[in-house]
């Protein structure tokens, strides 16, 4: 009897099909296995199958886990996903390798000095409320290019844009608006998609999908 795919294979052989057709090299789409609220033993066993870059959406939560795995797995690469306080920058520049949520000047100004201080400089994909969603947090479309300068006037890597949807509603067009904007801006990234609609994300242009409860099941 053929052994069944991990979840993970199965995620990365969509992944693979969906950038055939749409004629993309596998090798331009990152998977972000999203592991937050999920323990170190439900994570090592995605680790042993090779995968290096996981998202955490909180930075307590990444203090408290991660350490010691990074001790077994050096060469993790570690996504910030989730909304972050001002307060938390310099925590979150020593920890992380990217930074998905960037979306306001007072955090500009608060990673900027950061990463002064800590000498690393992350890079960072701008979130946009592409939905109009004032509680999700997000760059509103109009302050973009402000914001776009704030960050390299900080000397921000700015890594691309990245986007929540709103639910339930089709997110393809909110996809292929962030995918515009990032080519208006002559940005490389686009964070987008996640285990509901990665594969709608990689067809528009997704380099990174964020996925958790398609890789790791439910969350507690």
């Amino acid at each position: 009897m053929e052994k069944a795919d991990t979840p993970l294979e199965q995620i990365r052989s969509n992944i693979a099909s969906v950038c055939k057709r749409a004629k993309r090299s596998q090798d331009e789409v990152t998977l972000v296995a999203v592991s937050k609220r999920h323990s170190a033993e439900a994570i090592l066993p995605v680790l042993e199958q090779g995968h290096r870059d996981f998202g955490e959406n909180r930075v307590q939560e990444a203090q408290e886990k991660w350490p010691d795995l990074r001790d077994r797995f050096s060469d993790v690469r570690l996504h910030l996903v989730g909304q972050l306080q001002s307060n938390k920058a310099e925590d979150a520049a020593a920890l992380f390798d990217v930074i998905h949520s960037l979306d306001r000047p007072s955090l500009v100004k608060a990673l900027g000095k950061a990463f002064d201080k800590t000498g690393r400089r992350v890079p960072c994909f701008i979130q946009v409320d592409v939905g109009e969603e004032e509680q999700k947090g997000g760059c509103p479309i109009a302050g973009l290019p402000d914001l776009i300068a704030q960050a390299r006037d900080a000397d921000i890597p700015v890594a691309g844009l990245m986007c929540l949807p709103p639910q339930d509603i089709e997110p393809a067009p909110f996809f292929a608006l962030l995918d515009k904007l990032a080519r208006d801006h002559g940005l490389e990234g686009r964070s987008m998609g996640m285990s509901g609609d990665y594969e709608t994300a990689v067809m528009l242009g997704a380099t990174h999908v964020r996925v958790g409860t398609a890789l790791f099941g439910a969350r507690d």
